[in-house]
């Protein structure tokens, strides 16, 4: 992963913009307590919908079924310790760690 960039989080819902791939989208990040894990929804740089939803786990590109769409890059997550935990309520942003990988 040498050009990969971990994504800002902090363990609590939140909303931001962030430049993928050379595109401004904007990241929602918020706690899915009926299944215990992060989903994240994206949007385009006028704040439309396209992305909601996806779960936040481990061991897969979260955005590789999406690569219709020409994001530009993969999304992984990572837990520090043990790459197969999926990030915790606690952790995200800590030791769970969301990464993009460009193509």
């Amino acid at each position: 992963m040498s050009d990969a960039f971990e994504l800002p989080l902090t363990p609590m819902a939140q909303n931001f913009f962030i430049q993928l791939a050379n595109i401004l989208y904007k990241v929602s990040l918020r706690w899915n307590s009926m299944s215990s894990c992060w989903v994240f929804d994206l949007a385009d740089a006028d704040e439309v919908p396209f992305l909601n939803g996806v779960p936040i786990v481990t061991g897969i590109d979260l955005l590789g079924q999406y690569a219709y769409l020409g994001i530009g890059g993969g999304l992984v997550a990572l837990t520090d310790g043990n790459p197969d935990a999926v990030p915790t309520f606690q952790n995200l942003g800590d030791s769970g760690n969301l990464y993009f990988v460009p193509d």
